[in-house]
This record gives C-alpha cells, sequence and structure tokens, in this order.
C-alpha cells in the first residue's frame, strides 16, 4: 500500500476538492493507498479558507500537523520572502522543524497541492515530492495565471498539467507524469481569432483573465489536474513507477522517460463530461 505524505497551504476549494478525490478514490478501494499525514503551513485562525482546509482534514481519519511559517518566522524576527529572493537561513530551520513533527507520519511520496512555499534542500533531501505544474514537460513555468499567458503569446496549439518532482529550483524537476490537450479546434478557434488580432499586452489590459481564451485554456486545464494526481498516485501505487534517486524508474529500477497518461486522463475527462 502506498502511504502518501499531503501537503497543502489549503487557500481555496481547489485544495480541498483535491484532497477530498484522493480520499474518495482510496475509500472506493480504487486506489490502494492511504494519506499517512496531511502537513500545512497556516494553523486555525490565520486565514478563512485555510480553516476551512484544515476542518476538512480534521473531519477525516488522517492526522493534520501545522506549522505557521508567518509566525515562525515573526518568533526569529525576519522578514517576508519577496519572489526571486534566495532563500534565507531561516526557511531551513523551518523544514527542519517540519522534517521533526512529520517523524511519526512516515510516508512513500509526498504531494504538493497548492503548497505555496518552497522546500529548501533539507527537506527534499528527506523526502520525495511530487508537484502540479499546468504544463507538460519542456512548457512554460510559473504559475498557472503566467503559463496561460505565455501559450497566448506562442500561439501554442496544445497545452499540459504535469507531476513533477519537486527541487529547490522552481519548476525545474524531472517530470514523472504528464497529459497534454488541444487548444485549437472548434471550441477554441473562434477564440483564437478574437485573440490573434491583438497582443498579450492589450488583452491583459482590457479584459485579462476574463478574456474568453484565456478562461476556456483555464477551464480544460483545470479538469485534467485532479485525474492526472489520482492516475500518477495509482502508477506509484501499482509500481509501474517508481522513484529512485529523484528520477522516475520502472519497477526495476531503470530509469524511464516521463509516462505520458494523455489518454487515461482523456477517459476520465469524457466520463466526467458525461
Amino acid at each position: 500500500m502506498l502511504k502518501i505524505g499531503w501537503f497543502s497551504t489549503g487557500r481555496g476549494p481547489g485544495s480541498r476538492k483535491l484532497l477530498a478525490a484522493v480520499q474518495d478514490e482510496i475509500a472506493s478501494g480504487r486506489l490502494d493507498a492511504h494519506i499517512a499525514g496531511v502537513f500545512c503551513n497556516r494553523d486555525l485562525g490565520e486565514d478563512e479558507n485555510t480553516d476551512l482546509f484544515l476542518e476538512q482534514v480534521r473531519g477525516n481519519s488522517a492526522p493534520l500537523v501545522s506549522l505557521s511559517s508567518r509566525e515562525f518566522r515573526r518568533r526569529l524576527g525576519e522578514k517576508p520572502v519577496l519572489k526571486g529572493d534566495l532563500l534565507p537561513e531561516w526557511r531551513s530551520e523551518y523544514d527542519r522543524e517540519a522534517i521533526r513533527l512529520l517523524e511519526p507520519y512516515p510516508f512513500d511520496i509526498g504531494v504538493l497541492a497548492g503548497y505555496m512555499l518552497i522546500f529548501t534542500e533539507v527537506f527534499l533531501s528527506e523526502y520525495d515530492l511530487l508537484n502540479l505544474h499546468p504544463a507538460s514537460p519542456g512548457g512554460p513555468k510559473g504559475i498557472w495565471q503566467d503559463v496561460i499567458w505565455q501559450l497566448i503569446e506562442a500561439r501554442a496549439n496544445r497545452a499540459g498539467v504535469m507531476m513533477h518532482l519537486a527541487t529547490p529550483e522552481l519548476d525545474k524537476g524531472p517530470p514523472v507524469t504528464f497529459c497534454t490537450y488541444p487548444i485549437r479546434g472548434p471550441a477554441f478557434d473562434p477564440l483564437w481569432r478574437y485573440a490573434d488580432a491583438r497582443t498579450v499586452e492589450d488583452i491583459k489590459a482590457a479584459e485579462g483573465e476574463a478574456n474568453a481564451l484565456f478562461a476556456e485554456i483555464r477551464r480544460q486545464g483545470v479538469a485534467r489536474e485532479v485525474p492526472l494526481v489520482i492516475e500518477t498516485l495509482r502508477a506509484l501505487a501499482d509500481r509501474r513507477i517508481r522513484i529512485s534517486g529523484k528520477r522516475p524508474t520502472n519497477a526495476s529500477g531503470n530509469p524511464i522517460a516521463p509516462a505520458d497518461l494523455t489518454q487515461e486522463i482523456e477517459r476520465v475527462v469524457a466520463e466526467t463530461a458525461a
């Protein structure tokens, strides 16, 4: 049975939906796994959305470990880490404390599901962690908004979602699984005709994320995120994929290319839409 460590800041309904979907898959017997522990970098009372997530976890059987990164930083008298900054030493200290708190709840693989901190080498040397990224291998980097704008600017034909191993370098870890989907065709072509006549900066200024093409790319990506997480965990539970030496391998321990799960994911998406 695959033992899963679950990591989330719990910022919104997507975090709750993803955890619930995996728990349902386990409860149904379709996924031979259990969630060994849930780790959150916020405490109860810090954020209304996170409070809902923490209440959801407490309503289930998985152990909950919370350690407020904000309060940890404040106790040390440190400043917030800004985007692009090198991680300061206090972040390594935070990760050491997280490791200590997680010791009673060992797991085989960690899943970063809306976890808003970058782990340091201290933590990554201890655990293998999978991160969900809204692009296929070799695709755009950054948060999901940045990815979609880059796809539009590049006039891309396909988009994707992948699970990759977390590293201290954001979005640069080895891909483990992925799926792709077309962003051309009957549903998209009218939206592209409107976008093709304008620059990305013009679209951002006039409509921003309300732009119909932007919204449709996002909708199609979100529809594939939960299935990809579940199918990746299923592949690990069935030992079709293993993680060894911070790389995906087959059951014999030989390195393998990231698994293209597009067919499996499209089947799930079609069944859900039916």
